[in-house]
């Protein structure tokens, strides 16, 4: 559960500290004093997003720092530990900055984190209801996103989702090799004359390098071989050989290194030269030897340069680049032999839809559930709200043609009265009406969510009197087992909570600001007494507001 909330210099509010306790926590204010502040900055915390012109005027950043209660929350630990975020003694801290400019940063556990990792942590913590969340009720989606959440059916719903997605992309590649299996062709028949082609060159394909050596060699063996005895003859076998010198300058040496013998190194870098030499023309002979003219191979070479020159011009590749083209060649002349293979498509299409439609029943069989189970807890509790004898009908209707959402859509269909035909949600409620169906709507799916604490913003709009003393009551009964916040304007649902803040807005001519402070019970009565008498507070108010504190 929230345990604590830190908000600096985050729009009207310089500095507050706020402390959190189970059960229901109502927060009120004056209109204007930025009641709504504390969830906005809230939501923050947990991954929404922000722009520069939150920052109080003249600071540099707003920083809003969430702490929560973590234990016995199982899956979070888990989502922690995956993500690489360690936990502090079963603290959870959330934190955001937002710079003037706009720029924002987020923390968990003091360790930078991508936005998305605060949403994600956020689905385990925390459910909000915002004033209008029941207007998106009027919508077809919106009513069967609720229905799913109610079933807890959401992982159900994005398994449905993916499988109607790969049976479309399935769908597809049949229908497109049906429709381009011609054009499919004529590219499969010249990519096999080009592979035929350049498979005929065989592995010499891969020898660029060496058949390019390989020519140059027997192009040019007579300047070779001529080079090649030349240096022979001058190494070792002509009249003034360097063999024969190397040889008279060693004896000279040996005898100049008997008187000297300081002249050793001399000797062994000279007796070293005398061995490369030695060494360098033994292996010219063998050069030489295997050094023959060979026109024939000559011949093939030829004719192998211009056939790999030719393939390569007319496929627009440098020579040493076939090899790897003709590997191309035959992966796609793979990939459109498969994609050819209508059969196998229609086997795979096939395949696609049976495990869609069995996903897509499974859901269906638990929105139906819960289309019951919701139907009758919602009208259970618009009997509480003073719509005695209305009543909520879920229908679920199959749909034209399947659909990524599944095989049925959900509509929300009401009865505001008795002896009234059930009909679509706008067109049946009044205004006050739709705000106590969607707040009945919005406790229960509460209820049916796993997270730990619920936040209200202001949904009991539009309502007021016994009706309001039942909504209090439902939201003190929703606090028995959660941690609730509420931030109303009714006298009735504030007197209901465990723990009560107020807003309040100060002007000291230069600057407004808004704080946040818990009231003790004497000072709750004055709060409630405002409420319900607004500026002018009198005995009476005061006793009807301890009276409601009271009971």
């Amino acid at each position: 559960m929230l345990v604590h909330l830190s908000i600096r210099n985050y729009l009207l509010v310089e500095s507050v500290e706020l402390d959190f306790a189970p059960g229901l926590t109502v927060l009120t204010g004056e209109t204007g004093a930025g009641k709504s502040i504390l969830v906005d900055a809230l939501a923050l915390a947990l991954g929404d997003r922000a722009e520069g012109g939150v920052v109080r005027g003249g600071t540099p950043r707003a920083e809003i720092s969430a702490g929560f209660a973590i234990e016995g929350l199982p899956a979070l630990a888990v989502w922690l530990d995956e993500a690489g975020y360690a936990p502090d003694d079963g603290m959870l801290i959330l934190r955001r900055t937002i710079e003037a400019g706009g720029r924002s940063r987020a923390f968990i556990n003091g360790s930078a984190a991508p936005l998305s990792h605060l949403k994600d942590a956020a689905e385990f913590l925390i459910d909000i209801h915002g004033q209008h969340a029941h207007h998106a009720l009027l919508r077809s989606q919106a009513q069967r996103e609720v229905l799913d959440v109610y079933a807890g059916a959401q992982a159900w719903a994005a398994a449905v989702n993916a499988t109607w997605h790969a049976w479309q992309g399935a769908r597809q590649r049949r229908l497109d090799a049906d429709a381009h299996s011609q054009t499919r062709q004529i590219e499969r028949e010249g990519l096999s004359r080009a592979v035929e082609e350049l498979r005929a060159l065989g592995g010499d394909l891969a020898r660029w390098d060496e058949i390019q050596t390989e020519h140059a060699r027997l192009a040019h063996v007579t300047t070779l071989s001529e080079g090649g005895h030349a240096l022979i003859q001058g190494l070792d076998e002509g009249e003034d050989a360097l063999s024969s010198r190397l040889g008279a300058m060693r004896a000279r040496l040996d005898a100049m290194q008997a008187v000297d013998g300081s002249l050793g190194e001399v000797a062994t870098l000279l007796n070293s030269a005398s061995a490369n030499v030695a060494e360098a023309v033994h292996a010219l002979r063998r050069y030489a030897d295997h050094l023959n003219l060979d026109p024939e191979r000559l011949g093939e070479l030829d004719s192998l340069l211009g056939d790999m020159h030719r393939l390569a011009r007319k496929h627009r590749v440098q020579p040493d680049a076939l090899a790897g083209l003709l590997d191309d060649y035959e992966t796609r002349l793979a990939a459109l032999a498969a994609s050819d293979d209508l059969d196998a498509l229609q086997a795979a299409e096939t395949a696609a839809w049976v495990h869609y439609e069995s996903e897509a029943k499974r859901l269906g069989a638990q929105r139906r559930k819960a289309a019951a189970a919701l139907s009758g807890r919602v009208t259970a509790a618009m009997r509480e709200l003073a719509l005695a004898g209305g009543h909520l009908d879920i229908v679920l209707q199959p749909v034209a043609e399947p659909r990524a959402h599944g095989l049925e859509d959900a509509s929300f269909l009401v009865a505001s009265h008795p002896g009234l035909p059930p009909g679509p949600l706008g067109k049946v409620a009044s205004g006050g009406e739709l705000s106590r169906i969607g707040l009945a709507i919005q406790t229960e799916l509460s209820g049916a969510a796993g997270v730990p604490t619920l936040i209200f913003d202001e949904v009991d709009v539009g309502i007021g009197g016994s009706v309001a003393d039942a909504v209090g009551r439902r939201l003190a009964r929703l606090g028995e087992t959660r941690q609730v916040l509420v931030i109303t304007h009714l006298p009735q649902v504030a007197a209901r909570g465990a723990r009560h803040l107020r807003v309040s807005r100060q002007a000291d001519g230069r600057f407004v600001s808004s704080s946040i402070t818990a009231l003790d019970a004497d000072a709750r009565v004055e709060e409630i007494a405002r409420m319900l008498g607004g500026l002018r507070i009198t005995a009476t108010t005061r006793q009807h507001a301890a009276e409601m504190l009271a009971g």
